[in-house]
């Protein structure tokens, strides 16, 4: 019998020990049990324990957050270390993946696991970037929740976000069945119930031992009686009480919620009031969940709608968000608290304080959120950045391309020397532009080589817990680029290919290719309309190769049938997520053919058509792919939007 020895007394060993037992025992079933014992001197068997425990030196600058992982075994036992407890559970998955498992896709039908005899591993490796993870957005089931939470940890992931207090919004899009009505009957859920589902997240995420990152917006609206969790009620019509808006912005002379929604709306921080009242509702937050590692304190989730009343028009919106910060940082200090501190670059304050500073940048990290940026390019060492746009209350001009938005980042990084990192969006809205899911991976793969060159230290991605659809590829190849710096794109590529679409993975590749280049993502995000007053997607021309996509649309759906045969279970999914992926394609061709010919009203009316055609395969993959998100993107390409959406 083999023995799994603990050397530490800790939840997270304990997890770590259990998946070590079951994924040994499942890839040799004849082997007998696996003992699993805490044991601090033990010499025999498998070790777990930090890098410390077997005087091995760790090159993290910090060990609760830099992930290093050691691995000296075979499959008599052996030393799986790390440099915290979440790097010891990550040497037991990377301990596995040697061995040739592979975690695919969330849930059981994601998981490659070979009957073989272990192999010796002997594996070390330092994380090539500190922030490693997923913030949750789209429209979230339960299900998808606590299988993505398992899956993320799985490939290495460190950082689980939870946006909101309580995310209803998110989980009310999924099970309101939000734009599937007519095929799917609404089963609301309420905050109570959000509220349970959230605190159950938050146990698997602990049990895992990931960086917590918890709240983001809503800080505008809670403190002052401007309840966020059921933007319903503003949706509706509610109104915000009378003495709660004197402490919003003065926009054009009047203080009222913008578009009606607390969330939307920024507050006068130029006001002393308003300031303690932040800064005491988010301190008393932070002492209520010292379990949170790093708390996002940002403000409201629009553009151009800061204060203009006398004293706030005194300094810039990120020269009053910076004394907010400090402020915040004086309380937690006052209260002994430790949680870390997020603030965030993203539209207003995208324009660096011009007179105040962070006070404690060990305390405060800085969060890149370029939302407007196009995802047609990333940088390299040779990107030569524009000049800044000046800074105009509530009349900049939006940075569109990744170069401008990342020269604001750089004249932030001249004031603050801290610790940044990025938000980004490749599987939120973005994912759908690129059917293929081709080109979105590569630019994925490309902005995270990039990361080195303006000094972020990784991604929190804002996107759908349901990016799997077609496969899983695109967050494959975020979670390994993330992880080992020196990976080629092809060499991740064709990992992940062989073993989900086993013999068949170049045709599957090929055919995703011409898939993309169909589309062509350039296009799809907007940016080659031939009259940009016809809308963003307006070229004639490019109906000849929109044409193609029926064509390759019965070439993926005989792929699919050909993959479905295999008896790997995550092959024989993979095979029936290609065909319903053909439909997919097919239907958003013939929308983007409309758009090209000019014909905005057929448009308008093939997105209504979709929501409907691919509403009736929802329910058999729901588990992978986002049918309210999706729709909300092919209906905005349908209708022409005038700006960018931030909500």
């Amino acid at each position: 019998m083999l023995t799994v020895n603990k050397l530490r007394a800790d939840s997270v060993f304990d997890f770590a020990a259990e998946e070590l037992k079951k994924y040994f025992r499942m890839m040799m079933p004849d082997a007998g049990d696996v003992a699993i014992c805490y044991d601090p001197r033990a010499k025999e068997g498998f070790r777990l324990g930090l890098l410390e425990d077997f005087g091995l030196e760790s090159h993290a600058e910090d060990p609760l957050l830099d992930d290093e992982v050691y691995i000296k075994a075979d499959k008599e036992g052996g030393i799986l270390a790390g440099s915290n407890p979440r790097s010891v559970l990550f040497a037991v998955y990377r301990f596995f993946k040697e061995n040739g498992c592979r975690w695919l896709y969330p849930g059981i039908d994601g998981e490659y696991i070979p009957l073989k005899d272990i192999l010796p591993v002997s594996y070390r490796k330092m994380a090539a970037h500190r922030f490693r993870g997923h913030c949750n957005e789209g429209a979230e089931s339960q299900t998808a929740m606590l299988e993505t939470i398992d899956f993320y940890a799985k490939q290495e992931l460190n950082v689980y976000m939870l946006e909101f207090e309580i995310p209803l919004f998110y989980y009310n899009a999924y099970y309101k069945h939000k734009f599937n009505e007519k095929n799917r009957i609404p089963e609301p859920v309420e905050p109570e119930q959000v509220l349970q589902w959230k605190v159950w997240c938050e146990t698997e995420i602990a049990k895992r031992g990931l960086q917590y990152h918890a709240m983001g917006h809503g800080w505008t609206g809670d403190p002052f009686g401007l309840q966020t969790r059921d933007r319903r009620y503003w949706k509706r019509g509610g109104k915000a009480p009378e003495h709660a808006l004197q402490y919003v912005a003065e926009i054009g002379g009047e203080r009222k919620l913008n578009q009606n929604d607390p969330l939307l709306t920024n507050v006068c921080m130029s006001s002393p009031t308003v300031r303690k009242m932040m800064v005491d509702y988010i301190a008393n937050y932070a002492e209520k969940n010292r379990h949170v590692t790093y708390l996002h304190v940002w403000l409201a989730d629009l553009s151009h709608n800061h204060c203009e009343c006398e004293n706030c028009r005194k300094m810039t919106p990120s020269d009053w968000y910076v004394m907010i910060m400090n402020e915040l940082d004086d309380e937690l200090n006052r209260r002994k608290i430790d949680t870390r501190i997020v603030f965030a670059c993203y539209v207003d304050t995208l324009f660096a304080p011009q007179k105040m500073r962070i006070q404690n940048p060990q305390r405060c990290s800085l969060l890149y959120a370029p939302i407007t940026r196009s995802y047609s390019s990333s940088v390299n060492k040779d990107t030569v950045f524009p000049e800044p746009k000046p800074f105009i209350l509530n009349g900049w001009e939006v940075p569109k391309t990744t170069e401008e938005s990342l020269s604001y980042l750089l004249e932030w990084q001249k004031v603050f020397p801290g610790c940044c990192f990025s938000y980004e969006y490749h599987f939120w809205r973005h994912q759908f532009l690129d059917p293929g899911t081709m080109t979105i991976a590569r630019r994925i793969y490309e902005d995270i080589r990039g990361l080195k060159h303006v000094h972020l230290d990784g991604y929190v991605e804002d996107g759908s817990q349901r990016s799997f659809f077609p496969n899983g590829f695109a967050i494959y190849v975020y979670a390994e680029a993330l992880l080992d710096g020196e990976k080629s794109f092809e060499e991740i590529r064709e990992d992940y290919f062989s073993h989900i679409y086993g013999k068949s993975w170049e045709k599957v590749l090929s055919y995703l290719e011409r898939m993309s280049a169909a589309f062509d993502f350039n296009y799809m995000e907007g940016e080659r309309s031939t009259i940009p007053e016809r809308g963003n997607f307006y070229d004639p021309k490019r109906v000849k190769l929109l044409s193609h996509i029926p064509e390759l649309c019965a070439e993926g759906r005989a792929l699919a049938k050909e993959i479905s045969s295999n008896s790997s279970r995550p092959q024989t999914v993979s095979g029936q997520l290609l065909g319903y992926h053909s439909t997919f394609c097919e239907l958003l061709g013939e929308i983007v053919t409309a758009k090209a010919k000019g014909e905005d009203e057929i448009a308008l009316s093939l997105a209504e058509e979709f929501q409907v055609k691919m509403g009736k395969n929802e329910i058999f993959i729901d588990r992978y792919y986002d049918h309210a998100l999706a729709s909300r993107v092919v209906t905005l390409i349908a209708k022409k939007p005038k700006k960018i959406i931030f909500e």
